[in-house]
């Protein structure tokens, strides 16, 4: 990124907002340039930024605050930026995140995703595609309101703690539905066997074991019916993924 305007931070790291825009951006960057490129990018695009330069402050004022989406940086001081998006995700706050790293290898990658992160890029990068990605976030459902989500045909009622896929009812055990749960609302992405097991068993450490294979067998046998396409696919060497049919693929 350059040649942004740098002109939008007060000196409290709040950005100039005018007109005050409903959408807001929370940034946590300790580096000051890449900070003001990022703020002058997103207020001349209408947006009401929030700077804190720190992860203790930023993850106080994610806290104390309602944000559409946060930037943060992977490496800050006082606190690094997995251990705020850690935190907050404990804390059951849903704002979507965007993580910003030089760190570029797949394994760190995978780190900020499993540590709740939506979506990952890496320093350095153009500021057209830092926007695009954000506004891709923005498009998403809240889900903090979510109560069904859906996938292709299959439903997932979180209040009612109902399953359909099309007209049929999938009869689910506990663990089932909140494997399913953790699925769906990751459609499309490459899910690791490690990022199960702490996820939705919240085991961090554990020796080799069949357990995810065993329940996802389990759960493949009672949302893919027969007749019906394969929703949940076994990606080699890698993990599982929850895919929608193809437009005209759904048989059931």
């Amino acid at each position: 990124m350059s040649g942004l305007s740098t002109d939008k931070m007060d000196g409290n790291g709040w950005a100039d907002a005018g007109s005050a825009p409903r959408t807001r951006i929370l940034l946590i960057e300790d580096d000051q340039e890449t900070a003001a490129e990022i703020v002058g990018e997103f207020t001349d695009c209408g947006y009401d930024v929030t700077h804190r330069a720190n992860g203790i402050d930023g993850l106080s004022t994610a806290r104390d605050n309602e944000f559409n989406v946060i930037i943060l940086d992977r490496m800050l001081p006082g606190m690094d930026g997995l251990s705020v998006l850690e935190t907050l995700r404990r804390d059951n706050r849903r704002t979507p995140v965007l993580v910003l790293s030089a760190l570029g290898d797949v394994d760190e990658r995978v780190r900020g995703l499993k540590a709740g992160g939506d979506d990952y890029l890496t320093k350095p990068f153009a500021a057209i595609e830092l926007t695009a990605r954000v506004e891709a976030l923005l498009r998403r459902p809240a889900t903090t309101r979510e109560t069904v989500l859906r996938v292709g045909p299959l439903e997932l009622d979180l209040i009612s703690r109902a399953v359909r896929r099309a007209t049929r009812k999938v009869e689910l055990l506990p663990r089932e539905f909140k494997l399913l749960e953790y699925m769906m609302r990751r459609p499309g992405q490459v899910l690791t066997r490690a990022m199960l097991l702490e996820d939705v068993w919240n085991y961090r450490f554990l020796a080799e074991t069949n357990l995810v294979d065993v329940h996802i067998g389990k759960l493949r046998k009672k949302i893919d019916g027969p007749g019906e396409t394969s929703m949940i696919h076994s990606i080699r060497g890698s993990g599982f993924m929850l895919m929608a049919p193809p437009p005209q693929g759904e048989k059931g």
